[in-house]
């Protein structure tokens, strides 16, 4: 466990150096976030990718909604669960608002979440959840386009290898912008209030 955290630790420290507080959007004030801003904001590179259901997603077909971009795997044990239950938290939260936010999980273990797997476990957090497989190379693609890490563990247990990654959660505006990085261990009235001052930044923009 020591080595999956520091590399997500790492990989997070990774993400950070590219960010500030703060950053000014187009338009108006940046509201004040508990996760850190794009500095500069740039836009997010397309993809497509294979859903939960077995179509086609791309990541334009979310435009007009903010998308909550996270890369984890269904058999990570308490890293990709935490973050999933606190994301739905927040949403539920929200209320209505929450119909406006799609999150995205992208799997870093495309052999092992095949798009049934994905189903059983992804929607359980939330029904709008919608979880993303591919094939190792299309993962591998996709990842490094959001600065995201990955690599197997070499010391898999006798149950199962492990999967490295990086534990940061991507935020995109409505017109595929990314705009700011919610850490791991963000509290679930942070991730709300961060989602809820930018659904309203969006709306005034």
């Amino acid at each position: 466990m020591w080595h999956y955290t520091r590399w997500a630790t790492m990989s997070s420290v990774f993400l950070v150096i590219a960010i500030a507080f703060w950053a000014g959007l187009r338009y108006g004030r940046s509201p004040v976030l508990h996760g850190f801003t794009m500095q500069p904001p740039k836009p997010a590179l397309d993809f497509t990718l294979t859903s939960h259901t077995g179509a086609p997603v791309s990541l334009h077909d979310f435009r007009g909604k903010l998308v909550l971009l996270y890369f984890g795997y269904t058999f990570c044990p308490g890293i990709c669960p935490t973050t999933l239950a606190n994301v739905a938290q927040a949403l539920h939260q929200l209320g209505p608002q929450a119909q406006q936010v799609q999150l995205l999980m992208i799997s870093v273990d495309p052999e092992r979440d095949t798009p049934e797997r994905l189903a059983a476990y992804v929607p359980a957090f939330h029904r709008s959840f919608i979880g993303l497989t591919g094939s190792p190379a299309e993962i591998a693609t996709v990842a490094p386009k959001f600065g995201i890490f990955y690599e197997k563990e070499d010391n898999a247990p006798a149950t199962g290898y492990l999967v490295n990654h990086s534990s940061t959660m991507l935020v995109i505006d409505q017109q595929g912008i990314m705009r700011f990085i919610i850490p791991f261990n963000t509290s679930v009235p942070d991730i709300m209030t961060d989602i809820a001052a930018w659904l309203r930044q969006g709306a005034s923009s």
